[in-house]
């Protein structure tokens, strides 16, 4: 960083990155500068609690001292040898998040984009070499209002016309059905259908938890019908929920997982295709790669990620810590929240329209001390660091009541 950009404002930095930035984020007009476990500081000194986490990719907070340990370690011996050759920290790696799982084989990659076009690309590779369906003609069924990235062919099953528009023409092979609907999901699976494609709960949807049953519900029907139940967990996953996946809660193991996120520890993009070993063996030499995916740095932090959810630690701060989170929200339920919805250390909170929209609650937030980001409309989204503490999380609820009863 050159001198001058360290003595420029927030509002000269934002300014500055206007002709030169593509203008397809609009974030909050808070500008990061350092950042420890739960609480980041702008350029100007001032301390925000993180209520967001980086979209679950920060469960572990900023700058948590194994994985900065982690890290730094491998930077002094290696960061990146192509797939052309082995690593030595691969293997580990591998082993131990196949284990925390419940799978088989692991398919590095590092965002979580590519792990979902990698699991779409062997759903259909399976279908064709192992169920047997006809070339080209593989159907993934998918749940509306889902999000699992921006890419053309993701973008293709998304109903989010934002995400949409203009982006045609769109990638075929996808049928959308109603999120939490059994019967619609069993009515589009047919002889073609490679794989069923959900999320455990709906994040940009606005923290949408699905009925119980729901998830094993799934299982049993892809099972029955031959395809393949492929679980994305990239923001679910990790603690996130109280459990090392959100498909624990129904005790369900899908035939594929895809993870990413957390699993990089906020400090290098790290993201995988989690699966049994039939599923992911239909991958030959040349069939998929990638340069950077496996690479010994992202191996060295996903290891230490693995090694901090092998405790159980912040499965079990995530439960314990959601119980004050779900009655800090009930509490506020008639008092500027209109509903919410929530499981372990993650909410969608509406709040009454008549208060703002989801934007607006979020810049009133910020300019109290806590970052939050919003969904759709008056919904605001809740993910803090599992490493946040109880009293910072009760502090966060009071900054709500306290935003909320000002608009009253």
């Amino acid at each position: 960083m050159t001198s001058a950009a360290r003595t420029r404002s927030s509002a000269e930095l934002i300014g500055a990155e206007e002709p030169v930035l593509a203008h397809n984020y609009h974030p909050l007009p808070v500008v990061v500068a350092r950042a420890e476990g739960a609480w980041v500081e702008d350029v100007e000194g001032r301390r925000y609690l993180d209520m967001l986490a980086g979209y679950s990719a920060l469960n572990f907070g900023h700058r948590h001292p194994a994985l900065i340990e982690a890290a730094h370690r491998q930077l002094d011996r290696l960061t990146l040898t192509s797939r052309a050759f082995h690593n030595d920290r691969l293997a580990g790696f591998a082993e131990r998040l196949a284990a925390l799982t419940g799978l088989d084989m692991v398919l590095p990659m590092n965002t979580g984009a590519e792990a979902v076009e990698s699991g779409v690309k062997v759903a259909r590779k399976w279908a064709y070499d192992v169920k047997g369906v006809p070339a080209d003609r593989a159907t993934i069924v998918v749940a509306a209002d889902n999000f699992h990235g921006r890419t053309t062919t993701i973008v293709s099953f998304s109903t989010d016309e934002v995400a949409r528009a203009g982006f045609g023409p769109f990638t075929p092979g996808f049928r959308v059905v109603p999120y939490n609907d059994l019967a619609a999901l069993e009515a589009a699976v047919d002889e073609t259908t490679a794989a069923v494609l959900i999320e455990p709960i709906q994040g940009e949807a606005g923290v949408i938890v699905p009925d119980d049953g729901y998830l094993a519900g799934v299982r049993e029907l892809t099972r029955r019908e031959g395809c393949l139940f492929v679980a994305d967990e990239i923001q679910s996953g990790l603690g996130r929920t109280g459990r090392t996946l959100a498909v624990e809660h129904e005790s369900v193991v899908p035939d594929v997982v895809l993870l990413g996120k957390a699993l990089g520890g906020g400090i290098v993009p790290v993201s995988a295709v989690v699966a049994r070993r039939e599923v992911l063996e239909v991958l030959h030499p040349g069939e998929h790669g990638s340069t950077f995916g496996g690479n010994p740095l992202a191996a060295a932090v996903g290891t230490a990620v693995v090694e901090l959810l092998e405790t159980g630690e912040f499965q079990r701060r995530a439960a314990e810590l959601g119980g004050i989170l779900h009655e800090g929200l009930e509490s506020l339920v008639g008092k500027g929240v209109a509903g919410f919805r929530c499981r372990g250390l993650w909410a969608g909170v509406d709040v009454d329209p008549q208060l703002g929209t989801g934007r607006e609650i979020s810049e009133r937030l910020m300019r109290e001390g806590v970052l939050v980001k919003d969904t759709h409309g008056s919904t605001i989204r809740l993910a803090p660091p599992l490493t946040i503490t109880a009293e910072e999380l009760q502090g966060a609820l009071r900054t709500l009541e306290k935003v909320l009863v000002q608009q009253v």
